[in-house]
């Protein structure tokens, strides 16, 4: 078993909190040390009570998948001889209602861009797999109910 933290840092600052006009702005801090800001999605929360430049817990979900899935496709490409250059992934998640009425993420694409080199490389069927296996594999995709769909982008 493991265990993993972020700790989430807010403070109101004098801000009219009981009118509802109070900044959605705060500070996530990862175990490791990083830091990064965090706000409301200007989705949900229109500005200026959340920050657009802050990254939104939506965005943290869709680039949790992709990172998840990153790291499972480097680790399997290295182990089948396969040298990966570079990978990209412009990720995109779909917050809509579910079929309980609900607001959530009910889909989050992948569109991941591996380059290869050197003389093994991977054919059309076996990138598709490498896909397949990182997707079966991601822990984040396994602890989630939205369809997660892999589009590998050549």
């Amino acid at each position: 078993m493991s265990h993993y933290t972020a700790q989430i840092l807010w403070q109101r600052k004098g801000q009219d909190f009981t009118g509802n006009r109070y900044s959605r702005r705060h500070l996530i801090r990862f175990d490791g040390g990083v830091e990064i800001a965090g706000s409301s999605s200007p989705h949900v929360v229109p500005p200026p009570q959340s920050d657009p430049a802050a990254v939104d817990p939506e965005e943290l979900f869709v680039a949790s998948l992709s990172n998840c899935h990153m790291l499972w496709f480097l680790s399997i490409a290295a182990k089948r001889g396969f040298c990966v250059d570079s990978y990209t992934d412009t990720a995109e998640g779909t917050m809509e209602r579910n079929a309980a009425g609900k607001m959530a993420m009910t889909t989050v694409t992948l569109r991941p861009q591996a380059i290869f080199s050197g003389e093994k490389l991977p054919t059309r069927e076996q990138l598709g797999e490498l896909h397949h296996r990182a997707h079966e594999e991601c822990f984040i995709a396994n602890s989630v109910t939205t369809d997660v769909r892999c589009e590998p982008q050549d």
